[in-house]
């Protein structure tokens, strides 16, 4: 288990990095680190289990219901950060594989500086491009995906498309489960057509987040969980409902009307020769 770092030890000043300014703000459960003044990662110094972004708490949730017996859970985060989930995850399985790729150099160093990080094989961190590094991994090695990666408040476009889906299963074991986070506002537009999306590729779709969130009242987190092997959906749901914030769940059969007819994102047409 990865072990206490002071918050004396910490910078008090804003950091520059290769592509954003971040910013460590210490509070009574550990230390939230912002990217450009968005909250990126919350890590409890003292609990790596201790998880308080809500959709990490969903992610968790699904992680224990499909792959809670498995010893080596190997798991690839796209989108790094603070390796929250990643710690999180080293803390519940005892012989975890995992890669965290982070496109930004210098925050992937100086998490490593300022966390008590696994180390490897427990975790990697490779700097580079989310999607040209999965392009990289071995077919059917992994048994989950996370997407948890942002410019800003949005998921890069070329992370969201049928083709970068199909990469995703293509690197899963036939069990494997793909988790993908994204935030989106009324009338969800985004959430609606990265469902539409996913579901694509994946056979066992759901779709996870506050109740008024899934009902399009309100702006908030939008967790997919996608597999080739279906998931037992009411315990799932029972799950979910008690967690601090309860979360609801939009089964395989609900989708549908979810979706509402949105259609498929794909990559754009490569450019005309000549």
């Amino acid at each position: 288990m990865p072990r206490r770092r002071a918050p004396s030890l910490l910078p008090d000043e804003p950091v520059i990095t290769s592509t954003a300014t971040v910013e460590l703000r210490s509070d009574t459960d550990g230390v939230m680190l912002l990217l450009d003044g968005v909250e990126s990662s919350h890590l409890d110094l003292d609990d790596p289990s201790h998880l308080v972004f809500e959709y990490m708490q969903q992610m968790m949730v699904v992680l224990r219901a499909t792959h809670g017996d498995v010893d080596r859970l190997r798991a690839v985060h796209l989108g790094g950060a603070g390796c929250t989930l990643a710690r999180a995850v080293d803390a519940r399985w005892s012989e975890p594989r995992q890669l965290a790729v982070e496109i930004d150099a210098q925050l992937a160093e100086r998490v490593r500086e300022w966390f008590d990080l696994p180390r490897s094989p427990r975790l990697r961190i490779r700097v580079g491009d989310a999607r040209a590094e999965l392009a990289t991994l071995p077919e059917a090695g992994a048994d989950v995906v996370v997407r948890d990666a942002f410019a800003g408040r949005h998921v890069p476009d070329h992370l969201r498309t049928l083709e970068f889906t199909e990469e995703v299963a293509r690197r899963l074991r036939p069990d494997g489960l793909y988790l993908a986070n994204l935030a989106d506002s009324p009338p969800m537009k985004t959430a609606r057509r990265e469902a539409a999306t996913v579901r694509t590729v994946f056979p066992h779709v759901v779709a996870i987040g506050e109740p008024s969130v899934l009902k399009a009242r309100r702006y908030g987190n939008v967790v997919l969980a996608a597999s080739h092997a279906r998931v037992e959906r009411d315990g799932l749901a029972r799950a979910l409902r008690t967690l601090p914030v309860p979360a609801g769940l939009v089964g395989e059969a609900e989708l549908e009307d979810f979706v509402a007819g949105a259609t498929p994102l794909t990559d754009p047409p490569p450019p005309a020769a000549g």
